[in-house]
C-alpha cells in the first residue's frame, strides 16, 4: 500500500495553502481586535516549572542543564495560564497571548500535540465579559475567512447568531434526564454511586471502578457534547466546583463554579472561568487533581509555588482560553486540524 504524500510535497502544499493563508487573516484580525480594545499582547515561556495541575492533562516533559552541570525538571506549558496570571499580579489589566502550547497523548481530527491558544485575561470584570467576546470573535473570524456557516462532519452553525446559553445541569436534565447537582454537596463532595445508578437508569453503561468524574465525563461525551453547538454556538456554563478546577465558585450556588465551555458544530472551542483567587484553596484543588492523576496514570506533576504566590496578589479577574486552530477548522471547512498548521508534527513510525 503506498502511503500518503506529507504536508511539505508541492501539490499537497498546494491544496493546503488557501486555508492557511486564512489562517493568517484571521489572526491578524484577532489582534487587531483585541489591540482595538487595549488588550496588550504577551508572550509566554514555553518552559515551565509546572505544565499545569489537572489530572488529564499530559505534558512534555525535559531537563534542565545548569553551567555547573546540575539538572532540573522543566515541561512545555499545556496553557500559558499560570504566565499570564502572574502578569495580572504584576499589574496588568487586559492581555492575551497567541501562541503555541503542547499536550501529550493528543492527536486526532481535532488534536495536534502542538498547537495554538489564544488566551485573554480581563482585571475587573467578569466571565459575562468573556461570553460576550465569543460571540464577537466567531462573527470576526467567519467574515475575515468569507465563511457564512461554520460546518465540521455535517453539522452546521451560524457563527453571527447569538449564541445559547445552557447550565451544566439544564444539560444533564434535557439530554440524559439526570439531575446533576442532586449529586453535589454545597461543600463541592460528590456521591459517586448515586450518579453512577442514574447512569444505569438512562441507559449508559458504566464501570464498576468509574469515579462522579467518570460519570460526569460518560454523559457529557455520549450524550451533551454531541448536542450543541447546532444552528448556533453553545455556551454551557456553570460546571459543577469538581469540574473547574481553576474557577471561583458561583455567589448563586455553591455547587457550581464560575466556568464556561464554548461549542459549535458539536465542537469544543473554548474553555473560560471567572478565575480563583484564593492560593489555599488553589493549593487544595490542584492536590486533589495530581491524586487522580496518580490514580490513574501513576505519576504527577509539581506545583508551581511561584504562581501559587502571585495568585494572593492578583486582582478579581475572567479568562479565557480558545483553540485558534478549531476555530480556523471551523472558518474555512478544514476536516482535520493539520489542514490548518502550518508543518505538522511528523507522526511516530508505526
Amino acid at each position: 500500500m503506498t502511503s500518503a504524500s506529507p504536508w511539505w510535497a508541492p501539490h499537497v502544499h498546494a491544496d493546503r495553502r488557501p486555508r492557511l493563508l486564512a489562517r493568517n487573516r484571521i489572526a491578524a484580525s484577532l489582534r487587531a481586535w483585541f489591540a482595538a480594545r487595549d488588550f496588550v499582547e504577551v508572550e509566554a515561556a514555553a518552559l515551565q516549572v509546572s505544565p499545569g495541575n489537572e489530572a488529564h492533562l499530559a505534558a512534555f516533559a525535559t531537563t534542565a542543564i545548569g553551567p555547573d552541570g546540575t539538572e532540573h525538571p522543566l515541561y512545555l506549558h499545556t496553557s500559558p495560564e499560570f504566565a499570564c496570571k502572574k502578569l495580572l499580579a504584576a499589574g496588568e489589566r487586559r492581555l492575551f497571548s497567541l501562541g503555541p502550547v503542547y499536550r501529550n497523548r493528543e492527536r486526532g481530527a481535532l488534536h495536534h500535540p502542538a498547537f495554538t491558544m489564544l488566551e485573554w485575561y480581563r482585571a475587573g470584570e467578569t466571565y459575562d465579559a468573556l461570553m460576550r467576546d465569543c460571540a464577537d470573535l466567531l462573527g470576526l473570524a467567519a467574515e475575515t475567512a468569507g465563511a457564512t456557516t461554520f460546518a465540521w462532519r455535517g453539522v452546521e452553525a451560524d457563527p453571527f447568531a447569538e449564541p445559547e446559553r445552557l447550565t451544566v445541569a439544564e444539560a444533564f436534565a434535557a439530554y440524559a434526564g439526570i439531575d446533576l447537582l442532586a449529586t453535589v454537596g454545597p461543600d463541592g463532595s460528590t456521591d459517586g454511586p448515586a450518579l453512577a445508578a442514574a447512569l444505569a437508569r438512562a441507559g449508559i453503561r458504566t464501570a464498576p471502578d468509574d469515579t462522579w468524574a467518570d460519570c460526569v465525563s460518560r454523559v457529557m461525551v455520549e450524550r451533551v457534547e454531541p448536542r450543541l453547538g447546532r444552528g448556533r454556538a453553545t455556551i454551557l456554563c456553570e460546571y459543577p466546583i469538581p469540574e473547574a478546577a481553576l474557577a471561583r465558585p458561583s455567589p448563586a450556588d455553591p455547587r457550581v463554579a464560575e466556568r464556561f465551555e464554548l461549542y459549535c458544530c458539536g465542537v469544543e472551542l473554548a474553555n473560560a472561568f471567572g478565575e480563583l483567587t484564593d492560593p489555599a484553596e488553589q493549593r487544595r484543588r490542584f492536590a486533589a487533581e495530581m491524586d487522580e492523576r496518580a490514580r490513574i496514570y501513576g505519576e504527577r506533576y509539581p506545583i508551581d509555588e511561584d504562581f501559587l504566590s502571585a495568585l494572593a496578589q492578583m486582582p478579581e479577574a475572567s479568562g479565557l482560553a480558545l483553540g485558534f486552530d478549531r476555530l480556523v477548522m471551523l472558518a474555512t471547512g478544514a476536516r482535520r486540524i493539520e489542514d490548518v498548521i502550518w508543518t505538522p508534527v511528523a507522526e511516530a513510525p508505526r
